[in-house]
C-alpha cells in the first residue's frame, strides 16, 4: 500500500509526515513502550534469575500489594533503583520541541517512565501513571521513591505498602487524565501514534476518537488503519522528521 513506507522508502514517508505536521492546527501524540526502548530501559520480565519464571504482570496486579508485598517490593525496588540512571534519548527532544514551536499540542503516553517531562514536554498526560511518584496504598499518605526501596513503613499508617503511582492490573486509568487526553484527540486534526500496537484497552480505541489524519510510527503494523505508516525506530525517524522540517524553513 502507498501509505506504508519501510526501510526502502522511509525517506518519502518522513518527509510526508513532516508536511502532515506543518499543514495541522492541532497535532496530539500518542507513545507506548516503542517510544521508550531506545533509551535503554531493562526488560525485567527476562533478563535476571530472579524475575525469569514470574510473570512481571502477576507482581504489578493491585493484589500482590496486599498479598505478596516483599515480592512487589523486590519487583518495584528493581525498577526505581534503576530506572533512576534512564535519560530521554534524541526522539523525546524532537518531541519536545515540536511542541515548543506549538506543531504539537501535547503527549499522551502509556509510558511511566516521566521521559517525556524530562526531556521537556509540558502537556503530558500520563495515562498509565507515574513511575516517580511514591504513596501509601493503604492511607494514601505521600512518599519518597527512597522510602519505597529502602523498605520502609508508611510514616503515617506504619504499614508496609508504600507502591508507585501507576496503574496496575485490577485499577482504573486515572480519570482527569483520561477524559483531559480523550478531549485532546478528539480536537485533534493529526494524532502521531508511537511506539504501540494498541494491543491494551482502553487506550488502543483513542485512534478512533480523532476526525483528523492518523499516522503510526512503530516497528510493525497494526490492526487499526492509519494515513500515514512508518516503519522503524522512534528516534532516528523523529530526528530525521524535524531534520526536513527545519530544511524547509517553515517553522511557526
Amino acid at each position: 500500500m502507498k501509505n506504508i513506507y519501510t526501510a526502502a522508502n522511509k525517506k518519502e514517508g518522513i518527509k510526508r509526515l513532516a508536511e502532515l505536521i506543518l499543514q495541522s492546527d492541532y497535532a496530539i501524540v500518542l507513545t507506548g513502550a516503542g517510544m521508550d526502548t531506545e533509551s535503554n530501559i531493562p526488560d525485567f520480565r527476562g533478563k535476571s534469575e530472579l524475575w525469569r519464571n514470574i510473570d512481571a504482570r502477576v507482581v504489578a496486579d493491585i493484589n500482590t500489594i496486599k498479598k505478596n508485598y516483599r515480592l512487589f517490593h523486590q519487583f518495584y525496588k528493581e525498577r526505581l533503583s534503576v530506572m533512576g540512571n534512564v535519560k530521554p534519548h534524541a526522539g523525546h527532544y524532537v518531541l519536545a520541541e515540536l511542541e515548543e514551536k506549538g506543531l504539537i499540542k501535547g503527549i499522551a503516553t502509556q509510558n511511566i517512565s516521566g521521559l517525556h517531562i524530562k526531556a521537556g514536554n509540558k502537556k503530558v498526560y500520563e495515562l498509565h501513571g507515574d513511575l516517580r511518584k511514591i504513596y501509601c496504598n493503604n492511607c494514601g499518605k505521600s512518599a519518597t521513591a527512597q522510602d519505597l526501596i529502602d523498605f520502609k513503613s508508611c510514616s503515617f499508617c506504619h504499614e508496609y505498602a508504600l507502591r508507585p503511582n501507576v496503574v496496575f492490573f485490577g485499577e482504573a486509568l486515572p480519570p482527569d487524565v483520561w477524559n483531559t487526553a480523550l478531549n485532546e484527540i478528539k480536537k485533534s486534526d493529526l494524532l502521531i501514534v508511537i511506539g504501540t500496537s494498541l494491543e491494551v484497552a482502553p487506550v488502543n480505541q483513542l485512534p478512533y476518537l480523532t476526525s483528523g489524519k492518523t499516522v503510526l510510527i512503530n516497528a510493525e503494523e497494526t490492526a487499526y488503519k492509519f494515513d500515514l505508516i512508518i516503519l522503524g525506530k522512534a528516534k532516528e525517524i523523529l530526528v530525521d522528521c524535524l531534520a526536513v522540517i527545519q530544511k524547509q524553513g517553515l517553522q511557526p
